[in-house]
This record gives structure tokens, sequence and C-alpha cells, in this order.
């Protein structure tokens, strides 16, 4: 694999690679019954700031050194506004405002943006086997996601009349505010910018870890980015914890601890230093922890679509990181077929010439 799992010093590293999605996954189970009785704002802050002080806390209890100069600072502070409060922020809004199904497809799409990104800043190739993985993981966490009916209508080409006709009160929406306002009340659209902050975010710790420790960078990134979040939720939102029962506290301290910190920490420490585009890629195994937590603990049931798309999502990790071994596979398989070919021709030529015989042998 790209991450060069067997050079890492940290135990279980194979393991440790899939945990942050593992976490990710089973917090937005654990999440499910919370979103209702809270505000997004207050919950994205309860997710940043308290894991920032556990895992800062974690690396101070490692020895690992803390940001000095202002690069260091500057650089963690860009983070934080993008992967702490733009992510996060934009991440809670749009799931109060868009389908639990739809949302979860637009966010974890991200590796594609994470992808152009590296191939662009780093020169990491994807190839025709990275890309076709992609494209298969996205259609993998899509009929993991989407509702059931309307993929079915999408393939036998019947438009559901819901899709066809356009909400009437988006519209007015749209003509009565103004154009930005409107703009951001879209779900859909605050779940693309999330899926943004976070593919840069990703891509901007490999900046950050050339002037500070990527653990160290973690903990404060967080804190530093969950301070405007508590700071706009006292300002805009009321009755924060009002509703929240002890089972919803303690599933908020299950996405803050497993979901936030530990999640982030390991996320970040393997993307300080590996292949970016393998390990985005995994982020499509987030939904299909999601998706079998979600049948083992609240019961759900899962769909024959949902297996293929469970499916088609392990099949894209696979084509994701073992690109480079299938396409020397696939040089070595063409450039023998080559090789035979050429030797048939050769041997076709010599059956076409004439051999002299000698006068003796006539």
């Amino acid at each position: 694999m790209h991450l060069k799992l067997t050079e890492s010093r940290l135990p279980f590293a194979s393991v440790l690679l899939i945990a942050p999605f593992f976490l990710w996954g089973t917090a937005m189970v654990a999440m499910k019954g919370v979103i209702p009785h809270t505000t997004p704002l207050f919950m994205a802050g309860v997710r940043l700031l308290p894991a920032g002080i556990l895992v800062l806390g974690a690396a101070m209890a490692m020895g690992r050194p803390q940001p000095k100069g202002w690069a260091a600072w500057l650089w963690i502070s860009l983070f934080a506004l993008i992967d702490g409060s733009l992510f996060q922020g934009f991440l809670a809004e749009g799931l109060v405002r868009t389908g639990a199904g739809l949302g979860s497809v637009m966010i974890d799409s991200q590796p594609l943006a994470v992808a152009l990104m590296s191939s662009w800043l780093f020169g990491e190739r994807i190839g025709l086997w990275g890309w076709l993985g992609l494209m298969f993981g996205v259609l993998g966490i899509s009929l993991i996601g989407l509702p059931d009916d309307l993929i079915l209508n999408l393939f036998s080409g019947i438009t559901p009349v819901r899709a066809s006709l356009p909400d009437m009160s988006v519209l007015q929406q749209i003509f009565q505010n103004p154009p930005l306002q409107s703009l951001f009340a879209s779900g859909e659209w605050l779940m693309l910018l999330a899926a943004l902050s976070m593919a840069v975010g990703t891509v901007a710790i490999r900046y950050v870890c050339r002037h500070a420790d990527p653990v160290s960078a973690t903990g404060w990134h967080m804190i530093i980015g969950g301070i405007p979040l508590f700071a706009l939720s006292a300002g805009l939102e009321a009755g924060q914890w009002a509703d929240i029962s002890l089972s919803g506290w303690i599933s908020l301290s299950y996405a803050t601890i497993f979901g936030s910190a530990i999640a982030y920490g390991l996320f970040f420490y393997f993307a300080s230093s590996g292949n970016l585009t393998s390990l985005s890629a995994l982020t499509f195994l987030t939904p299909v922890f999601a998706l079998l937590f979600g049948s083992l603990i609240l019961s759900e049931v899962l769909s024959p679509i949902q297996w293929t798309g469970v499916s088609l999502t392990l099949v894209s990790i696979y084509l994701v990181n073992q690109r480079e071994k299938l396409e020397q596979l696939f040089q070595k398989s063409t450039a023998k077929e080559s090789h035979l070919s050429e030797s048939e021709k050769v041997l076709e030529t010599a059956k076409s010439v004439p051999v002299p015989m000698k006068e003796s042998e006539l």
C-alpha cells in the first residue's frame, strides 16, 4: 500500500489506518438521535474544541513538540479556519437541511477533490485504475445513501414526479431573498462546501507539518477552529442543550472523544506523510461502517441495492490503493502479448520464405 504501513512506528498500523473511518461511521450512528435535540453550531463546537484539548493533552504527554514561530501559527490558524470552523460549520448546518442519504454521499465524495489537488500540488499519480476506483467509490456511496426508489426510477428511465417539479417554496425563497442568502440556505450547497473544506484541509496538513508537529497541530487547529463555532452559537442559537437527554450527552461524548479526537488525530498523522489519494479513498468506508452499525445497533435493514453499494465501495478502495501494482501487471501483460504477436509475425515470415535446395536433394 502507498502509505507504507510496514514502515510506520505505530503498532497495529493497518488497524489504526482504518480506525478514523470506522470511528466517523459509528459516530454518525451515535449522532442520529442527538441532532433533533440540539443546534448545529453548538454540536459542531462540541465536536471540535473539547476534542482538541484531548489531542493536545495527548501530544504533550507523548512529548511531541509544540508549534514555534509565526509561520507555524499562521498555517495552523489557516488550517483551523478551513478544516475546523468551515468544515464542521458547513457540515452541521448542511445536515439539518439535507436528507441523511444525500448528505452522506456529498460529504464522502471529497476524495475526488483530494485526488485532483494532490495530483496538481504533489505530483501524485492517479492513473486509469485510480480514477476507475474513485468512480466506483462515488457510485458505491450513492447506492448506499440515496433512496432505493430514486435509484430504481433512474435506472428504469422514470423521472420521479417530485424530482421533476421544482419546489415552489424554494423558488419563492430564491426570488424574495438575496442570492447569497438563498445559496447558503441550500443544504446541498452547504454539504458541497463542507466536502471541499475537508479536501483542502487534508491537503493543507502537508504544508502545516513543514512548520509544526502533526499531532500538536491537529489539537491546536481543533481548539482554534472550535472557538468561532461556539461564539456563533452563542449569538445566533438558543436552547442548545435544553433538550439533550443523558443518552444524548453520552452520544455527544462518544462523537467528541472517538469520532473527533482519536479519529482526527490518526487521520492527520497519516495524512502528514502518506499518499493523500490512497488515504482519502478510505473515506468511502465511512458510510459503509455507518450502514453496518446502523443495522446492528438501530436494527436498520440493508437492501440489496445497499449491499451492492458496499461491494462497489470495497472494490473501489482496492483499485485506488493497488493502482500502481495493477498498472504494472497490465503493462506486463500488454508487453507479453506484444512480444508474442511479434514472434508470431517472425514465424509467419520465416514460413513464407522459400528454402533453397541442393541439386543432390532434387
